[in-house]
């Protein structure tokens, strides 16, 4: 049988299996099922993110005899002979970018789909178009026959002009997540069998940039090179650079320790590493240390610094294209920091801080008063047991009660309890738990690192015995997936989750009796 590279074989089928663009494709299925089609769609963004894929999905959809949601049925002759379909038309821009190839089309457009309902047209790098091939387009793209759809997809939509962008409907793609992009390697690894640690795909999911293709091709590379991706073997075979050594060059930036910077540098030059690479980490971990200074209420001059710093070094991203040396554009760059007499004060003051960035470390140890041990499971059972009894007018109540504390917390002594709120949303709740989605992961961390806490004071505040969870946005979108309304939840024993210490055991005893509390 043929090889397949990973990233054909497992290329999206239909619109359940596009990761990433949700909203894009509630858009696109809701066209269909409504019956609501453009004649001319643009999509547009970065590279790998699911144009392409995404329009061959929606031509198969539009065509499909018995389509349901907008989901092909894979069964219908629409469907089984997609691939050679004489309605489905492909054409790349790239090599046929003149105004005869364009006139070619046209001509071809007149004649009626042989099959299915719709002729589509998918014009990949549609921006590669030749001035006259655009003005020879523009009229048949306006009023086409009411059988025909185009679909071009572009990665320089300020290429494409504004004539023909006035005449489409308009669809950005975004870069896809990195924890998405993870989730489908370990997915894909374990389909194809291949051994894998979990950091040395995180490890892919960075370097990839938002782009399944690029992560399917590193895939799909190291897995011809060893038995097992590890880490050891992505930093052997792609100049890996870990998150120690980030740190190791921003100390020796705010120690102004020029010697050993200039041999760090050194080093990741001899390592084969992409300077791209190594600035785009830096950046990732320098807005974690942002947050972090801003968290700990460190002096406006400080999070100035480290601003600074990453406005300097996001500033040579767009000059690599144009730099034969770009480790050269980076050196310049930090020794600019170097015995900056500006800085010096500023930087001892973020080393004291210990900018390493762990939202844990947010808490004061000497008062936390967590008695949870947050984990994964603890978080699923509460979940769980808040749909044992969820319905609206819990919500609606809870609500109201929550935004009363709200505005407590704002007037009052309780900011850092604030800034978790105004970030988090109330999303489901019984009479006795409560789910509140984040906005980031990082502010899922915080809230649940301070749950204990924040139920005593709202209960304390509201009068109420309300036992909460803080989950992601993602986690959210993640588990309505799976949601079934037809299931029938049963109340789980939560208490083997408390932490058993000196403060805690009272606190057990008041939330889940004395009769569930087992002490050795």
């Amino acid at each position: 049988m043929e090889y397949k590279v990973l990233y054909r074989k497992y290329r999206p089928k239909n619109f359940d299996e596009l990761i990433g663009q949700d909203n894009i494709v509630k858009i696109l299925r809701n066209s269909i099922v409504h019956n609501k089609i453009a004649h001319a769609y643009i999509f547009t963004g970065p590279r790998g993110t699911g144009k392409t894929s995404t329009a061959k999905i929606f031509a198969k959809a539009i065509n499909c005899e018995n389509s349901e949601n907008g989901i092909p049925c894979e069964k219908c002759t629409n469907c089984m002979e997609f691939l050679t379909s004489p309605d489905i038309i492909e054409i790349d821009a790239a090599s046929n970018s003149g105004v005869l190839n364009i006139r070619n089309m046209i001509e071809s457009v007149s004649i009626a789909p042989s099959i299915g309902k719709y002729k589509v047209y998918i014009i990949d790098e549609v921006h590669m178009l030749t001035k006259e091939a655009w003005n020879a387009f523009l009229k048949t793209l306006e009023e086409p026959p009411e059988n025909v759809i185009f679909i071009l997809a572009t990665t320089e939509i300020q290429m494409v002009p504004m004539t023909i962008l006035s005449r489409c409907q308009r669809f950005d793609f975004q870069r896809i997540d990195r924890s998405l992009i993870q989730k489908n390697l370990s997915r894909i690894c374990d389909l194809e069998e291949i051994k894998y640690d979990e950091e040395a795909l995180k490890e892919v999911a960075f370097l990839s940039d938002g782009c399944m293709r690029d992560a399917l091709s590193i895939l799909d590379q190291l897995s011809k090179v060893s038995d097992e991706i590890t880490v050891e073997v992505l930093k052997n075979n792609y100049g890996l650079i870990t998150n120690e050594e980030i740190e190791t060059i921003y100390t020796h930036v705010i120690k102004n320790d020029l010697t050993a910077l200039m041999e760090d540098i050194e080093n990741m030059k001899e390592s084969g590493l992409d300077v791209g690479i190594l600035i785009n980490k830096m950046l990732d971990i320098l807005l974690e240390k942002a947050i972090n200074l801003k968290q700990k209420n460190a002096s406006a001059a400080a999070f100035k610094q480290v601003k600074k710093l990453i406005e300097a070094l996001n500033g040579i991203i767009p000059k690599l294209n144009y730099s034969s040396n770009g480790y050269l554009l980076l050196e310049l760059e930090l020794l600019g920091f170097i015995n900056d007499e500006d800085n010096k004060i500023i930087s001892r003051e973020i080393i004291n801080l210990d900018t390493k960035f762990d939202v844990n470390s947010m808490l004061n140890k000497e008062e936390n008063q967590q008695i949870y041990n947050i984990c994964d499971d603890f978080i699923n059972i509460r979940i769980n047991n808040t749909f044992v009894g969820a319905n609206k007018e819990a919500k609606v109540s809870a609500t109201e009660l929550w935004n009363n504390f709200k505005e407590h917390a704002k007037k009052g002594n309780l900011t850092e309890f604030f800034s978790i709120m105004k970030s988090s949303t109330l999303q489901v709740a019984s009479n006795d738990y409560i789910i509140f989605v984040t906005s980031s992961a990082s502010i899922k961390t915080v809230a649940n690192s301070k749950l204990y806490e924040l139920e005593t004071k709202f209960n304390s505040f509201a009068k109420t015995c309300y036992k909460m969870i803080f989950i992601s946005k993602s986690d959210w979108d993640e588990f309505m997936k799976t949601y079934d309304k037809t299931k029938k939840y049963i109340m789980e024993d939560e208490s083997s989750f408390i932490i058993d210490n000196k403060g805690s055991i009272k606190s057990a005893e008041e939330l889940f009796g004395n009769d569930k509390m087992i002490i050795e």
